[in-house]
């Protein structure tokens, strides 16, 4: 049996020294008086001792308490019987039901899989979001993450696209969520949801939140990958993954390093960010028989994308949504800057070559306005030459098009939320960029659905020809016609005289 002494207590940081034999890195530590107090070796701090992970309230240590090694890692319960039920970081309830009882617990920390099972998704996911699906499209068994600073909607999209994937779809996928350090009203709020939808039985929900200390918080990340592990390699699922957030699995690692007096790297983060990164992605991949796909919110603080902490989580992504408080501010919702959003998705093999070149002309019309719009604001639309008015308001009505109401803020909006197929959104596009809608004012197309449903007002309207404003009015009955060059003329005269 391996003992040791505590020489330091630093928050949830605890220093244990081992004069004889040594743990290995991540085994669990017990108290000896109160086996309910556990630690995670984390590190080494000096020859003798170890920086440990405190798992659990640590009230009852103090200087010189004996600890004992049990010689494994953390475990959690994995199995089929966590599917409908929601777990802490260590897979204890915290829905209030029954005990959970599983044959097998797996070790949150594990090796990634061999290069030679990992399969390259191909195959298209549509979301049901316009402006996602056509400008930065999702593969099965991709990842994909939404970056966005505070309040301009990365939940909420992640929560339309739970709505969309799970609840309209609940038979094709199990579903793992892992909330870390986020707000408990909003897990309580997915819980509900998803029970009011009966879908709960599909999904396994995972939270480290807000105010639980920083060690679950940063090990809440790795619980959820082994359970989507779990489900891809025994029950032979496709899993959905979501996590919200991924800078706040960052910034926990960023406060144990602190409280570890431990030297920062770039931007005042930890050291091993980047290490903690790819531990964490590069599970999540997809093998040949199943696929594991990520939805992930990265919160941007400070609207600064080149933040290291978000800086790190770019390399693992196929896709990479970005939220703009510019666009949010303008009133267009999903607030996604589509020329900054990116996909190694939009190739013609993966969308087809019709997707493909209609995208291409829409982001080459949409730079095109962004290089007039700085026209427009000092001397107005009207002293744009009439090619670039015709641009100018095509890219205003493509980025009005891909406005669009969501069903998870129905209550908020009283607006009902729509499903948008992905071969609509495209041909749709395909009509703005033709000029089929130029007859339309672009606040026509803000949140509707298809152009379907604006079909009546193409119709109905006419466009207004530059001619009619010279034609001579209608005269008044029993009045003369006077040609308008009379008229002045008089005018003229009659001044003169």
């Amino acid at each position: 049996m391996i003992t040791g002494k505590v020489i330091s207590i630093r928050d949830q940081i605890i220093e244990v020294e081992f004069l004889e034999d040594k743990p290995r890195i991540h085994d669990v530590l017990e108290y000896k008086d109160d086996t309910n107090v556990k630690m995670e070796v984390y590190t080494s701090a000096s020859p003798t001792s170890f920086f440990c992970l405190a798992l659990t309230n640590s009230y009852n240590l103090h200087h010189g308490a004996i600890v004992v090694d049990t010689n494994q890692p953390i475990r959690v319960p994995v199995g089929a019987e966590l599917l409908g039920r929601v777990v802490d970081t260590l897979g204890f309830p915290q829905d209030g039901g029954v005990e959970i009882k599983t044959s097998e617990s797996k070790p949150i920390i594990a090796r990634d899989i061999s290069y030679s099972n990992v399969n390259i998704p191909k195959e298209l996911l549509q979301t049901g979001i316009k402006a996602i699906d056509f400008f930065v499209p999702i593969t099965k068994g991709g990842k994909a993450g939404l970056f966005g600073g505070a309040g301009v909607g990365k939940t909420v999209i992640i929560s339309e696209i739970i709505h969309n994937l799970v609840i309209l779809n609940p038979k094709e996928n199990v579903s793992v969520f892992t909330g870390v350090g986020e707000r408990t009203r909003e897990g309580e709020e997915l819980v509900e949801t998803l029970k009011e939808s009966k879908v709960m039985q599909g999904v396994t929900l995972i939270y480290g939140s807000m105010g639980a200390n920083s060690t679950l918080r940063f090990r809440t990340a790795f619980t959820g990958v082994t359970m989507a592990e779990y489900y891809r390699d025994v029950l032979g699922k496709n899993v959905l993954f979501f996590i919200d957030n991924v800078f706040r699995f960052a910034q926990s690692g960023y406060e144990l390093s602190t409280l570890m007096n431990a030297i920062p790297s770039e931007g005042g983060y930890q050291a091993t960010l980047t290490s903690e990164m790819a531990s964490f992605h590069e599970r999540l991949v997809s093998t040949l028989k199943n696929s594991i796909t990520t939805f992930e919110a990265i919160y941007v603080p400070a609207d600064d994308l080149t933040d290291p902490g978000v800086q790190a989580v770019f390399p693992y992504l196929d896709s990479g949504i970005i939220l703009s408080r510019s666009v949010y501010q303008e009133g267009r919702f999903p607030a996604i800057d589509i020329l900054s959003s990116n996909s190694s998705s939009l190739n013609p093999d993966v969308v087809g070559d019709k997707h493909y070149q209609t995208a291409l002309d829409a982001q080459s019309l949409l730079k095109k306005a962004t290089s007039l719009e700085r026209i427009v604001s000092l001397i107005g639309q009207s002293e744009l030459s009439g090619e670039d008015q015709i641009s100018y308001k095509r890219a205003q009505l493509l980025k009005n098009y891909m406005t669009q109401n969501f069903t998870v803020v129905e209550n908020q909006t009283e607006k009902k939320g729509v499903y948008i197929p992905l071969k609509d959104t495209v041909a749709d596009v395909a009509a703005i960029m033709g000029g089929e809608t130029d007859k339309l004012e672009p606040e026509d197309l803000l949140y509707i659905g298809t152009l379907k449903d604006i079909e009546s007002k193409l119709t109905q309207q006419t466009v207004t020809k530059p001619e009619t404003l010279q034609q001579t009015p209608t005269p008044a009955p029993n009045q003369p016609a006077t040609p308008q060059t009379e008229a002045t003329n008089t005018d003229t005269t009659t001044k003169a005289s």
